[in-house]
């Protein structure tokens, strides 16, 4: 459990980078006063924003107990499915999404909860990577075991109607579900550090890398025994011919990665009667 735990954690350092060192993209960087952290994981991200906004309430909501217990006075975690009816009295300024492709069935229905749960003028903010693997050039052959890994994670995700290629689809989701000013970003992360003109895509590189390499078995290995019938040591044998691939640099593959956030609409005023 602290591997998987510690992997979290880290997958935050890489999200943070990509984002050159900010928690968010939206202008609820500065000045949210209720915040809801989704998918919290072991409660990182929202434990940062509470230290970086004492001004700030936070909420951090998971499945898994697996939080810290000594938090800032402005965080605290709960424990609850967020694909059920969310029941929350108080209204959020500013609602946090991450890295929970692979884990909702409906996501349209999660961002209409989030807007009804947003005080107008809040913003939802999302991000995501997407898979497969993608390759601009020809270093990736077709018999690439890293390939192999990601199409197989689209293939099991997609049968169990949890699919890992929403991506490119949150902007779409955010206007279809009501929110203004709808905006994104969208960045890659190699999956090695090959790109070594770039400094930055080249450290991307080097923590992409390590995260997916620690993240192979927690990621696949229900999906693999459970929807390809797969044996647990089958699965260990092909994580292994992965993890050996990912330590070369020949491949010039990454994922892309998204960010997408909108605002509630701010409420009409309602013209005087006379």
């Amino acid at each position: 459990m602290q591997t998987e735990k510690d992997r979290l954690d880290f997958a935050n350092h890489l999200w943070i980078l990509t984002w050159d060192g900010k928690l968010c993209n939206c202008p609820k960087q500065e000045g949210a006063k209720r915040v809801l952290d989704v998918g919290t994981g072991t409660g990182i991200w929202a434990l940062d924003y509470a230290d970086a906004h004492p001004e700030a309430s936070v909420i951090g909501v998971d499945l898994s107990p697996i939080q810290p217990i000594f938090v800032p006075p402005n965080c605290r975690f709960e424990i609850d499915d967020l694909e059920k009816e969310w029941t929350w009295t108080e209204l959020f300024d500013f609602i946090f999404i991450r890295s929970m492709v692979g884990s909702f069935t409906n996501w349209s229905d999660v961002i209409k909860q989030a807007y009804d749960n947003l005080e107008p003028g809040g913003y939802l903010e999302i991000q995501d990577n997407e898979f497969p693997i993608f390759c601009d050039d020809d270093s990736m052959p077709a018999d690439s075991q890293v390939l192999k890994w990601t199409q197989l994670i689209v293939e099991t995700t997609n049968i169990v109607g949890k699919p890992m290629t929403v991506g490119p689809t949150f902007k779409q989701l955010l206007r279809d579900a009501g929110f203004e000013d709808v905006q994104g970003r969208q960045e890659r992360w190699p999956i090695s550090p090959w790109p070594e003109k770039d400094p930055k895509q080249r450290e991307l590189g080097i923590c992409s890398r390590a995260g997916t390499m620690e993240g192979l078995e927690p990621i696949c290995m229900a999906l693999f025994t459970r929807v390809l019938g797969w044996t647990r040591d089958e699965v260990l044998v092909f994580c292994a011919g992965v993890r050996e691939e990912l330590k070369q640099q020949t491949i010039h593959g990454y994922f892309n990665a998204y960010a997408a956030w909108g605002r509630k609409p701010e409420k009409k005023e309602e013209p005087e009667t006379i």
